[in-house]
């Protein structure tokens, strides 16, 4: 193989190719007049039930079987069709990446891009998963920055080389798989002295963290379960199987879901009543 040399300037090549090459560009702004809808509860959001989309999904939903009114509309945006460049998305969202939300409940509507920044306001709008206490709260915060900072090295490298790149390159693989499990061992050891990541609190950063680590040791992840002998870290094999068991994180999981089966995906949610049938399918099927 001939050994690459970059050019003195860089310029685009829109054939690229690879997994998402059609929606990947190195320019910002939309691309496409495009109204966002807006249903009838405050908490409007946009997303795709990837590992970023669930984070948020799963907390809204561990919020409402905690009994808080955090009652929320959900749509479907299609990263594979650009969806994420109409005009009403990027002004949520300038970043153009899944998820975004609005708050309409305040007098004046407050937008939430980063799922970071999403899941934090959440938790300190509805007081839950995110303790007052000082320490306790710096402790859960390190551990949702960690994530935040962590998983593209997880997604967009070791993920996209190893899964969605044209062809299979042993450096770049090697380079991602070392690190993931690098970031997999910091994980199972401090999963050893606690029952969940921040301490003994399941938190917003267990909701963070779960679909992307907790998804890659229970196998759900770019086919590599084997390849990085996920089964050696396992406390957090442990922490997964008790996040995963809960009821919310179910229902988090299912929301925007436009993967497997039709009749298990979900491109709305505007009630309870949208995420029980396919839960429930989902449960008999033995894939929830």
């Amino acid at each position: 193989m001939n050994e690459y040399v970059p050019p003195k300037v860089w310029t685009w090549d829109k054939e690229n190719g690879g997994a998402f090459a059609s929606t990947n560009r190195p320019i910002a702004g939309a691309t496409h007049d495009k109204d966002l809808p807006r249903g009838a509860h405050p908490i409007q959001l946009y997303s795709l039930a990837t590992p970023n989309g669930q984070k948020v999904t799963i907390l809204l939903e561990e919020l409402l079987a905690a009994g808080r009114d955090a009652e929320y509309d959900a749509y479907l945006v299609n990263i594979g069709k650009g969806d994420q460049f109409g005009s009403g998305f990027v002004s949520v969202n300038p970043n153009s990446k899944i998820p975004a939300m609005v708050d309409y409940g305040p007098k004046e509507p407050i937008r939430l891009f980063e799922s970071g920044s999403m899941m934090v306001y959440l938790a300190d709008k509805f007081d839950a998963f995110l303790s007052k206490d000082v320490v306790k709260r710096a402790e859960t915060m390190n551990w949702l920055f960690w994530q935040m900072g962590s998983a593209p090295f997880l997604g967009g490298g070791f993920g996209h080389f190893y899964a969605y790149a044209p062809v299979k390159l042993e450096y770049p693989i090697n380079r991602y798989a070392m690190e993931t499990k690098r970031q997999l061992d910091v994980l199972d050891r401090q999963l050893a002295e606690h029952e969940f990541v921040s301490g003994s609190d399941y938190t917003i950063a267990d909701m963070a963290i779960f679909p992307w680590y907790g998804g890659m040791v229970l196998g759900r992840a770019y086919d590599a379960a084997e390849f990085l002998d996920v089964g050696s870290y396992t406390n957090v094999i442990r922490w997964a199987k008790q996040v995963d068991a809960r009821e919310a994180v179910k229902r988090g999981r299912t929301v925007n879901a436009a993967n497997g089966p039709e009749d298990e995906h979900l491109y709305e949610r505007h009630s309870a009543a949208d995420i029980d049938k396919v839960v429930a399918l989902r449960k008999d099927r033995g894939t929830v």
